[in-house]
């Protein structure tokens, strides 16, 4: 292990071509990246971006004032993940909506969702699943048992999303990709390895010290090499077929769609929602729900953080107006924020 980083270390720190830009592009590495220091071993003419893999960072203003306007207006319990409860919408949180009596509760999974609305026969429950294609499976197991046993209570409200084409979005933004080890663990490698065609190069990165160092050392290695390239980097945890259950589910009961990033705009394909078999347990369409547009606090730079056009330093309400404690924007919220890792580990 030791050897592994000693090795890592010497290919990155003896680097000395052209300015290289990697973009991490899992806020669960951003962290990680800071927490083992990794940054300070970089070589000045290697920069890791941050992007935009945390999912509740990339939810639209839009969605929470969909969910806003589900418990405050149509009487819904709306469970969610922590995270999402703190999030700014147009004009309130759901914190904030949860203080005006509406009916608010954090869960830990869709299944604690599903459970609570099949506890509760007398409530409207709806889960607000956000998320990549790591726990997407999760929120299909849910309302595929919902509709097994008639849970007429139950819905969810879809900001489901899928990384390969955010990855064509986010094309030009950096030399190459470190790939999140957690989504192809569902997908597998091939939507990278097919990427190569367009130009797009990256390396799946594990979560230990060990496994990111090897992971920018053998994409720094590549891109001296001047050749297109993919490698998985994280064998241990991820195949090239990835979990064939986890995605006959998602394709079972889900269907691709366009759907909004936050700071990249609408995304061709790029979402989730339910398919016409599951469409009763889509809140959208049980609440007969209005798309809301949103509208974010022109102070805050999160768009421009989550497409690496910016550090969270560069904005000028980070640490000052925006902290943790009293979020302008979603990066500063979530604990895979770069806002949050920022703050948390370069003040």
């Amino acid at each position: 292990m030791n050897e592994n980083i000693e090795k890592a270390k010497e290919i990155i720190q003896g680097y000395d071509g052209e300015p290289l830009r990697i973009m991490e592009v899992c806020g669960t590495h951003t962290h990680e990246i800071f927490r083992l220091g990794i940054r300070s071993l970089l070589p000045d003419n290697i920069r890791l971006i941050s992007g935009p893999g945390c999912p509740v960072c990339v939810t639209p203003n839009g969605f929470i004032d969909e969910a806003l306007e589900l418990c405050l207006n149509k009487g819904v319990t709306v469970c969610t993940f922590g995270d999402l409860i703190r999030v700014p919408g147009s004009k309130m949180s759901l914190a904030d909506a949860r203080a005006k009596g509406a009916d608010v509760k954090m869960v830990y999974s869709p299944i604690d969702a599903f459970e609570f609305a099949k506890e509760n026969p007398d409530k409207d429950v709806t889960f607000l699943a956000v998320g990549f294609e790591t726990t997407t499976p999760a929120a299909c197991i849910a309302v595929d048992e919902a509709k097994k046993i008639g849970l007429h209570n139950f819905s969810i409200l879809c900001a489901n999303k899928t990384m390969v084409n955010a990855y064509r979005a986010l094309k030009g933004s950096a030399d190459a990709f470190l790939y999140p080890g957690h989504v192809n663990a569902i997908t597998g490698t091939i939507p990278c390895e097919e990427l190569v065609d367009e130009g797009i190069y990256g390396v799946v990165a594990g979560f230990t010290a060990s496994e990111l160092l090897t992971a920018i050392a053998v994409t720094v290695r590549r891109l001296q090499e001047g050749k297109p390239f993919f490698e998985n980097c994280y064998p241990r945890v991820v195949t090239r077929e990835g979990s064939k259950s986890g995605m006959e589910l998602i394709e079972k009961v889900m269907e691709h769609c366009d759907t909004e990033w936050r700071g990249l705009g609408v995304i061709p394909m790029s979402g989730l929602r339910l398919n016409e078999d599951y469409r009763e347990y889509d809140a959208h369409v049980k609440y007969d729900l209005p798309h809301m547009e949103g509208h974010t606090n022109p102070a805050c730079r999160c768009g421009d953080v989550l497409k690496g056009i910016c550090s969270p330093k560069d904005c000028k309400v980070f640490a000052k107006g925006c902290t943790p404690q009293h979020p302008i924007g979603s990066c500063m919220v979530s604990n895979e924020g770069t806002c949050s890792a920022y703050f948390q580990y370069s003040l």
